[in-house]
């Protein structure tokens, strides 16, 4: 996979978030498929605030998408392996985005679930070969680290939003069902964060994320201070487990697959 179509490839990942924005004429994400994406559409979904990540995400992305045009990342046997998988988020990214714009609710939720593996297999492939310098740490490892953490909350909130557009919204415990979601993507952040040398990064994008799902069920239609005590607990229980784990495992050194 060469460097130039990594740029190209992020490229439209990127425009396709100003499309999804609304900026340059496409309907918002949070307006499309009846608004079942919105900040307030389901238990778990996070609120609006939290989407503030992506703009980090962007920008890590077309940082890397540069940087990986130097001499020194064209000759990186590390960023070759990188790069079709760094690629293939993009353009699934991109494929999420149009797929919504089209109000295809279920096909975002297949085409997310493919783009959490792709991002599970860069970043074990990131965590498993250590960057050569802090920069390349920065780019690769701190951008997809995000992605990923993020990621595991979006595609959870995805498929509530899909489970509540099929009917389960009425669902009598549909908040309890939310609570024990919850907690799963919080057991997720502290396996990564546990297991992976620089798994805090994730770890800190998915505590981000439960954050605001208990900040956005303070008040609304799914208000619920049961949920909120709980996604509250899981997120604070994801940032103990990075302040406990030693710093040396955090450390950009050592092999780890």
């Amino acid at each position: 996979m060469t460097p130039i179509l990594t740029l190209v490839a992020v490229a439209v990942a990127i425009l396709g978030a100003f499309l999804g924005s609304g900026a340059i004429g496409g309907t918002p994400v949070t307006e499309a498929v009846d608004g079942w994406l919105a900040a307030d559409a389901t238990p778990v979904a996070p609120g609006a605030s939290a989407f503030s990540i992506w703009s980090l995400i962007y920008l890590g992305l077309g940082l890397y998408a540069l940087w990986q045009l130097t001499p020194r990342a064209r000759s990186s046997d590390r960023q070759r392996r990188l790069r079709p998988w760094a690629v293939a988020a993009a353009l699934l990214n991109a494929l999420w985005l149009g797929v919504v714009q089209l109000d295809g609710l279920f096909l975002s939720v297949v085409v997310i679930l493919v783009l959490l593996v792709a991002l599970i297999r860069t970043f074990r492939l990131l965590m498993a070969d250590p960057a050569e310098s802090t920069v390349e740490a920065v780019l690769t490892d701190g951008t997809f680290g995000l992605y990923l953490g993020w990621l595991c909350v979006a595609t959870v909130a995805n498929i509530t939003a899909w489970l509540g557009a099929a009917g389960l919204a009425g669902f009598e415990g549909w908040r309890w069902a939310a609570a024990v979601v919850v907690l799963v993507a919080a057991a997720i952040g502290i396996a990564l964060v546990v297991t992976h040398r620089n798994g805090f990064i994730p770890g800190l994008a998915i505590a981000w994320g439960v954050a605001w799902i208990a900040d956005a069920r303070m008040e609304g239609q799914w208000e619920s201070p049961a949920l909120v005590w709980t996604a509250a607990a899981a997120a604070g229980a994801v940032l103990v487990a990075i302040l406990l784990k030693p710093a040396t495992h955090r450390a950009p050194s050592g092999r780890q697959a």
